[in-house]
């Protein structure tokens, strides 16, 4: 048949929209009708073989699936089977319960969160967690912002404008999204002075790089990569003193940040908030949502002075975090309060710091449940593997887990993973050596029945 006489079957978008259920918004289907009717105009001018006996009932089906993609949430709850426990793409750290209960509390009802219930007076904002920061921290400040890269930029536009600033060749990174250091500090309108080689950096190249220009020496912590070998670096602590004998702010760019030391608990050692401010660090700043295993956010603390200055500035009200996210902020610093109980409840703790040999009952209770489906053309066998921690964290961390593997004669590895990640909710798995891995790790206790349900949804398919 020839192109024209198929696009003549076609049918009408008001005949389309007709097809489509009453309860949707008439804009939505409309919208559904129309790109179902274009893509397969498309199909038929491209020579695509198409049966026009046919075609106004696939086109429907094509509208229809079209109507429940755009009336579905596109941010959407999913299970992280990766193994990798901050994963930037799939929304990096879980919160606990008791954030989630803050959160809701604070989104659905009046809250003081710039009045002062004692004065009964406007306050502040930042009042909710800047306490609890210096009682955790041992700062004399603290300011909250929406992420750890617009803290460097605002405490770098705030207290080195137009003047020097003295980084490591070493420690010039690029975090996510292609932004790096010397970006952030170009538009912050600050002066990068270069010293070092990129492995090595001595104490003199500080020494000999300050000039009547420097205002500043900053350390950014090398939280997302490691350079090993013939490596040389200056401790924060000889930094600070070089800084305060020539009156310069010592700045620390901890990157993830941590108040907790997880060397404890047999992971690299990263330094602490505390730890760098114990070395002398005027100002260190770090992320919410990574090590902390709080919200997005980016977290300031150090000298009164210092702090006062970067809160006036006018950027301020530009990065500045709502509500939500100060009220599940608070409730992770809580937990701070008592270190044995933040790694238990707060999900990134206790999934980076749980033992292989506890995640094995779990990964092998998977195992047991999904052989009892008695799939045809399916096999699901424990193995070891390796978690990361993610998000620019810990990047020598490789922690000792257990998987299940999945193996289909149905199905090739990618036409399973995609089956799986198309489905409700999706499951979002490895391939590994052309067989589906599902890190138990960041496995939830209650997406174990989901991964269950999902796979028996394939039986039919296989």
């Amino acid at each position: 048949m020839q192109k024209q006489e198929l696009l003549r079957h076609l049918p009408k978008i008001d005949e389309l929209i007709s097809l489509l259920p009453e309860t949707s918004p008439y804009s939505t289907r409309l919208r559904a009708a129309r790109e179902a009717v274009s893509s397969w105009r498309t199909r038929i001018l491209a020579g695509e073989a198409v049966e026009a006996e046919s075609i106004v009932t696939q086109v429907a089906n094509d509208a229809r699936q079209r109507l429940i993609a755009l009336e579905s949430h596109s941010l959407r709850p999913v299970v992280n089977a990766t193994g990798v426990v901050i994963h930037t793409n799939l929304g990096r750290s879980l919160l606990p319960d008791i954030a989630f209960d803050a959160l809701c509390q604070a989104a659905g009802r009046y809250s003081n969160l710039e009045y002062d219930l004692v004065k009964g007076e406007r306050g502040s904002r930042y009042s909710h967690v800047e306490d609890l920061l210096c009682e955790l921290t041992g700062a004399e400040a603290a300011l909250v912002v929406n992420n750890n890269a617009a803290a460097t930029l605002i405490v770098l536009e705030s207290l080195a404008k137009d003047r020097e600033v003295v980084v490591s060749r070493g420690e010039l990174v690029e975090i996510g999204g292609s932004f790096r250091i010397p970006d952030v500090m170009a538009k912050s309108g600050a002066i990068l002075k270069e010293i070092g080689a990129t492995n090595r950096t001595h104490f003199r190249d500080y020494e000999s790089a300050i000039s009547d220009q420097t205002v500043m020496l900053m350390k950014v912590h090398q939280s997302n990569f490691s350079i090993v070998g013939f490596t040389k670096s200056v401790p924060l602590r000889q930094i600070a003193e070089l800084s305060h004998s020539h009156n310069l702010i010592a700045y620390e760019d901890l990157g993830s940040g941590t108040l907790v030391d997880f060397s404890r608990y047999g992971l690299p050692y990263e330094p602490t908030v505390q730890e760098s401010l114990k070395a002398g660090a005027d100002v260190v700043s770090f992320s919410g949502d990574k090590l902390l295993g709080g919200p997005q956010a980016g977290i300031i603390v150090g000298s009164k002075q210092l702090l006062d200055k970067i809160k006036t500035n006018p950027l301020n009200r530009a990065m500045r975090i709502d509500k939500l996210t100060l009220s599940a902020l608070e409730s992770i610093l809580r937990l701070y309060r008592e270190p044995s109980r933040a790694v238990k409840l707060i999900p990134t703790l206790s999934m980076l710091t749980v033992t292989a040999d506890q995640l094995l009952p779990r990964a092998r209770g998977l195992a047991k449940k999904l052989n009892h489906l008695n799939l045809a053309n399916f096999t699901f066998s424990l193995h070891e593997t390796v978690s990361k921690a993610g998000g620019g964290s810990l990047p020598l961390s490789c922690m000792k887990s257990w998987a299940v593997v999945a193996e289909s004669k149905a199905f090739s590895a990618a036409e399973l993973e995609k089956r799986l990640r198309d489905a409700t909710p999706p499951v979002i798995v490895r391939i590994e050596n052309n067989r589906i891995v599902m890190d138990i790790r960041t496995v939830l206790e209650k997406d174990t029945d989901i991964i269950i349900s999902t796979f028996k949804g394939l039986r039919n398919d296989a």
